[in-house]
């Protein structure tokens, strides 16, 4: 095993904890990929030689120092590389670090049963048309022939679909920092017509694209609003920002407004996501004054609810509408 791939366990909008964690991973190796919100992959290969220990052992190190350093918990998955480290995340769970055999036989039993959406990269809709014609697991896949496969989804996606069912992992650890980007996400138990329930969603989502914006002290320049449908098509908008901003009410707004140029009318509405792009230290963005009390006493405001949040949690304040 030389990869890890590690999902820390944090609490809600605490993204201001995960740059810590990855230096915590930076002490092991200088290999480090940020996933935001809460994991990360490490490639070990230097590690092993220099410590002595397998990534495995490494792996209970981490932990330990996670949870002593942060009081963070985590799941970590181990393989050959990082595709395998992160399906083997998903068997994982929070104190065992579930390993990827090593031996091509081991891997390919490995992979067999799972399902073709185990494979980071492939959605819902790859899965569905393989899914037509009884290739639902990673097994069938690998077994199927590969003018089949490329006749389905593509020369180059079939291609590699069937390399990677197969075991061959030819992904590498690129070192990164945190994203440039934060979303988030607001999905109906029922498609929903109701376009004030669309306004609720929407203003929970800012809200919280807000909040966590400020806990990692950044500013968004972008906001984008991806509408998804009961068809299970889409719609994107995007707007940029007057200024650089982590104001819940500029964001809530520029929400609104994409959302009411689009003019739905009675449209099944399955899910909300909003997405703030082009991040930069907050320190860095300039912020026009202005003469209106109002304004700065949103602001004052907006302070002190996030100081409650960080200490009674994310619930502890919220506008009256969600609360209702």
């Amino acid at each position: 095993m030389t990869i890890l791939c590690v999902r820390f366990q944090l609490p809600p909008m605490y993204e201001a904890a995960l740059p810590g964690l990855l230096g915590l991973l930076e002490e092991f190796t200088p290999v480090v990929e940020a996933l935001p919100p809460d994991g990360a992959l490490a490639d070990l290969r230097g590690a092993e030689r220099y410590f002595g220990r397998s990534a495995v052992e490494l792996a209970a190190v981490i932990r330990v120092r996670a949870l002593a350093r942060y009081g963070v918990d985590c799941a970590i998955g181990a393989g050959p590389g990082p595709m395998l480290a992160r399906v083997a995340l998903r068997d994982a769970r929070l104190g065992v670090t579930r390993a990827v055999p090593e031996d091509p036989d081991g891997i390919a039993e490995f992979l067999a049963g799972r399902p073709v959406t185990a494979l980071p990269g492939v959605g819902t809709a790859t899965a569905r048309t393989l899914g037509e014609y009884g290739l639902d697991t990673l097994g069938l896949v690998a077994a199927a022939p590969l003018s089949t496969l490329q006749r389905l989804i593509g020369a180059k996606a079939g291609r590699e679909l069937r390399e990677r069912a197969g075991g061959l992992d030819r992904g590498r650890v690129v070192p990164n920092a945190v994203s440039r980007s934060l979303t988030t996400e607001r999905t109906f138990g029922l498609d929903e017509l109701d376009p004030g329930r669309h306004r609720k969603a929407l203003l929970s989502a800012a809200e919280e694209i807000g909040t966590r914006l400020r806990a990692v002290e950044k500013v968004c320049r972008t906001l984008t609003l991806t509408v998804r449908y009961a068809d299970r098509s889409a719609t994107t908008r995007s707007r940029t920002l007057a200024e650089p901003t982590a104001h819940s009410a500029a964001l809530t707004g520029a929400a609104y407004g994409m959302y009411e140029a689009l003019g739905l009318q009675r449209a099944r509405v399955r899910a909300l996501a909003l997405r703030a792009e082009n991040l930069t230290p907050a320190d860095r963005a300039a912020h026009q004054l202005t003469f209106d009390p109002v304004d700065e006493k949103v602001r004052r405001v907006e302070e002190a609810a996030d100081r409650a949040r960080a200490r009674f949690g994310p619930r502890a304040v919220m506008p009256g509408t969600l609360a209702a």
